[in-house]
């Protein structure tokens, strides 16, 4: 068996890479099931991609901040191990394709060289933590949310209560009541705010996009920063225990609130404040290490293209809060940009302005700290990169996940949509170039990835059927969409269904309308007064599927045929576990247990100790063909199929053993007895399975 050799620092990411490299080689060798495989490798950062035997690797880029060195990391590692190509996501990270299974391994621990990391950037876990990417800048903030950011990106990562919950979990935060971190949509969104000189934060939870968008409910109207933490914790406890498991269409935390009520979800957090060993982490925010812009003299420079420049300037430029300075706003067209301008690009940043840039959720770049005197050389350097193009953040500026390029839920494309979209616009409403109230967004699928049910103007990837039974790319057309600010929003309704080679004729009726008849609304306020019939009964004979001409045949993007070609979708699949599997996982929690013990890391061995518990109490309900479909249901199922029934004595009820979790602080007393509980359950399950498959 090759051994894989880390140069990382680290021990506790070089334990990480290592392991993987062992998971690939047990796979590649038959010995890990694949569906349990793709759990693993899915958790750190690797993901299967529509292209048979390759690999998208996500990066993980909190809050979307990346510094100069980070960025020439990661054109390197692109370079090596893909094609030179980085993909922005709505997520604020940084994607790269066609990359070999075997060769993850080393492509993470050469990005840990700068500490980039991929763990935990895909996978039923504590997705990157998104912010508001003016945070630190912005005029109107509070304060800056990085730090607190970064706090729950570093207290999450790797901790064992979210390493293998029933489906994904986002976090966001937003600077100011604008809500740029659109709180409403994630598991947890955090808005700050400033009370009576302290500060602190709106927490809204169970918020969700997909095929049924859910509007996040308020938690809290304010916590004191030193809650947000402890209260992530419980919230994390609670969607671990009580979410769904089997079925993924049920498994986001919007559902588990929605059934339960959020009342009933307070309750269930409350009662995991024993176990939480921290009631309160306060967050040093004085000790955040902010970006410090150089001191340079300012270069001469000749704009050739004087008008060019003032449309740039008014529509790319970021007012900063510090006195002196601007942010750029770099329009990236689709989120992709090559390694090549990546370098160029973080050569000027350290040369002109702080050494960092922003990903932003709208696919974009931010370059902040600029000073304002070095706007026209700035403008005359990212000329020569192709990044001038006006219009960041306004109507021209539309947001679209992969789709069909690379992503294997993808239905019809949205890139091709999306570049053809912009097309019309440039050309046919120059005035959008400015107008930043229309929000365009499109995704290949319903999982929404372009979030185009929260936007002005949504576009979503299907297909049709014509009465002869041949199939084409569609777009479901959604209107209405819209970020109201602190933590309000509406969803766009569906309107219409078009081919997707109309998709532009569609785009040009709704802006024409609004051109004539909204009379200074903004669109969303627009859409509320006339509704969905009214839209529908403009667009309603673009629906018409039984005149396509050959044309329609053909998504955007494409020269041939279109074929519907889904795959199965990777977003945190639920896995296939086997009996085997089980209580060898069971066996490693434990084994884990004990380091974090031995480590006097009491909270995280109770936790691996209750993993192991449930882990072993569902392999013996799977063998009886019993539902494990969320831990609370593994647990009262087995009281009363192993333990009421006297098949197992365990001198008390299951839930009594493993409910102790939640009854005792996560002291070293409490994890050394939970522990042993563990062990010993595993070895009545090991020992009933075996005399049971022995009767057969």
């Amino acid at each position: 068996m090759q051994t894989f050799r880390s140069e990382i620092e680290n021990p506790i990411v070089e334990k990480d890479i290592i392991e993987l490299a062992r998971k690939i080689e047990l796979f590649n060798n038959g010995k890990i099931d694949e569906e349990k495989f793709r759990s693993l490798r899915l958790a750190r950062g690797v993901y299967g991609q529509r292209q048979e035997g390759v690999q998208m690797i996500r990066i993980k880029i909190p809050y979307g901040k990346l510094k100069s060195n980070q960025l020439r990391r990661i054109s390197e590692v692109s370079d090596e191990y893909s094609r030179g190509r980085l993909h922005i996501t709505t997520r604020q990270d940084i994607q790269i394709h066609y990359v070999d299974l075997n060769r993850t391994p080393e492509l993470w621990a050469e990005l840990e060289k700068d500490e980039v990391t991929v763990r935990e950037a895909c996978g039923n876990v504590v997705r990157n933590v998104t912010a508001s990417e003016t945070a630190g800048i912005d005029v109107n903030e509070p304060f800056d949310v990085s730090p607190y950011a970064e706090a729950i990106f570093k207290f999450f990562l790797r901790n064992p209560i979210c390493q293998e919950m029933g489906r994904k979990f986002k976090v966001s935060f937003s600077s100011t009541d604008e809500d740029t971190g659109l709180s409403y949509l994630h598991d947890i969104g955090y808005i700050a705010k400033e009370k009576d000189g302290v500060r602190g934060f709106k927490v809204m939870v169970a918020g969700g996009l997909g095929s049924q968008p859910r509007h996040a409910d308020v938690l809290y109207d304010f916590v004191e920063t030193d809650k947000i933490i402890p209260i992530m914790e419980g919230i994390l406890r609670v969607f671990d225990r009580y979410g769904e498991r089997k079925s993924r269409a049920k498994a986001r935390m919007k559902f588990l609130v929605k059934d339960i009520g959020l009342e009933a979800f307070r309750a269930l957090i409350d009662e995991e404040q024993n176990a939480i060993e921290f009631k309160s982490v306060a967050i040093d925010a004085d000790a955040y290490i902010s970006s410090k812009p150089v001191s340079v003299e300012v270069p001469q420079v000749d704009i050739k293209d004087q008008a060019a420049f003032d449309l740039w300037k008014s529509t790319n430029l970021i007012p900063q809060k510090q006195e002196g300075y601007v942010a750029i706003g770099i329009k990236v067209l689709l989120g992709d940009f090559y390694t090549d301008k990546a370098r160029l690009l973080a050569d000027l940043i350290d040369k002109y302005a702080a050494g960092e840039v922003r990903l932003t959720l709208r696919q974009n770049i931010v370059i902040p700290f600029v000073k304002e005197d070095l706007v026209p050389f700035f403008y005359t350097e990212l000329e020569k990169l192709g990044f001038v193009e006006a219009g960041y953040n306004k109507a021209v500026d539309i947001t679209a996940c992969p789709g069909t390029d690379t992503c294997n839920l993808g239905i019809a494309s949205s890139t091709g949509i999306a570049d053809e979209l912009e097309r019309v616009i440039k050309a046919e409403y120059p005035q959008y170039l400015k107008n930043d109230d229309v929000v365009i967004k499109i995704s290949g699928c319903m999982n929404a990835c372009g979030q185009h049910n929260m936007a002005n103007i949504g576009f979503q990837g299907m297909s049709v059927r014509t009465p002869d039974k041949l199939v084409a790319p569609a777009l479901q057309v959604l209107l209405g969409g819209g970020n109201l600010g602190d933590g309000h929003a509406t969803f766009a309704d569906k309107v219409v269904k078009v081919p997707s080679k109309r998709g532009p004729e569609a785009l040009r009726r709704i802006l024409n309308d609004f051109e004539a008849n909204a009379n200074g609304k903004k669109f969303v306020e627009y859409y509320k007064e006339t509704g969905d019939r009214y839209f529908y009964d403009l667009l309603n004979d673009l629906q018409d599927v039984t005149n396509l001409t050959p044309e329609d045949f053909i998504d955007w993007g494409t020269h041939e045929t279109y074929v519907k070609e889904i795959g199965v979708g990777e977003c945190a699949g639920v896995v296939i576990d086997l009996i085997a599997t089980l209580f060898l996982e069971s066996e490693e929690k434990i084994n884990n247990a004990q380091e974090s013990f031995d480590n006097k890391v009491y909270s995280g061995a109770i936790y691996y100790a209750y993993q192991s518990l449930v882990n072993s109490a569902k392999a013996l309900l799977l063998a009886d063909n019993a539902k494990t479909n969320t831990h609370a249901g593994i647990i009262k199922d087995f009281d009363e199929m192993f333990v009421a029934s006297g098949k197992i004595n365990l001198g008390v009820s299951f839930a009594d053993l493993i409910y102790q979790i939640n009854k005792f602080a996560p002291t070293q007393e409490f994890a050394a007895k939970y522990i042993e509980n563990a062990k010993d359950f595993l070895g009545k399950v090991k020992a009933f399975r075996e005399k049971d498959t022995a009767a057969i």
